[in-house]
């Protein structure tokens, strides 16, 4: 298994501020061939509406542990709350709806990306789909929700077979109004 480097490149109490980042820098990046993975914990039945609405088909397992419930078994999620969320290779049009059913509830929506692009002025080789990421955490300052916080974190993931990749992070804050403040969280791929 292999890792990826997800760089904090933005962190925001306003979630709009942290969606227009995200769109930036999937302006950047290329995606035709992009899909979108969603982890989150849902705890309120409200919530749990709202997300089913955007995912219908929703992949999940009960945060107590997977006997206690899960998709792959046909239980009922409202049931089983609180619920872990694990639901991968969906369209990107789902990304911005799945945000906006969370609440206050903490996850993490991660853009699979096609590359990120040469950038020859700065200096910058592309970076291949196997280690061009983007993830937007919201109400949770690390990528596996165990950090519940009021704000919103946009990680760029950009190691490559070359290693460093800092002047990429450097680059990238910089076209969204962030900065890159050193938090580096390993992310398996």
């Amino acid at each position: 298994m292999s890792n990826s480097a997800a760089a904090a490149v933005l962190t925001t109490a306003h979630l709009p501020e942290a969606i227009r980042a995200v769109r930036t820098l999937l302006d950047i990046a290329d995606t035709g061939q992009a899909e979108v993975d969603f982890e989150a914990v849902i705890r309120s039945p409200y919530v749990l509406t709202q997300v089913r609405h955007v995912l219908p088909d929703l992949k999940w397992r009960a945060a107590a542990g997977e006997e206690h419930g899960s998709s792959e078994a046909g239980d009922n999620p409202a049931d089983c709350l609180p619920i872990r969320v694990f639901d991968w290779c969906r369209p990107l049009d789902r990304a911005e709806p799945f945000i906006a059913a969370l609440g206050t509830d903490p996850a993490a929506v991660r853009w699979d990306l096609d590359a990120w692009p040469a950038v020859p002025e700065a200096g910058l080789e592309a970076i291949s789909q196997k280690y061009a990421y983007l993830t937007l955490t919201v109400n949770s300052r690390d990528l596996y929700q165990d950090e519940p916080s009021q704000d919103h974190t946009v990680h760029v993931h950009v190691w490559n077979r070359n290693g460093d990749q800092i002047g990429r992070v450097h680059w990238l804050a910089d076209q969204v109004g962030g900065r890159f403040t050193g938090r580096v969280e390993w992310a398996p791929l």
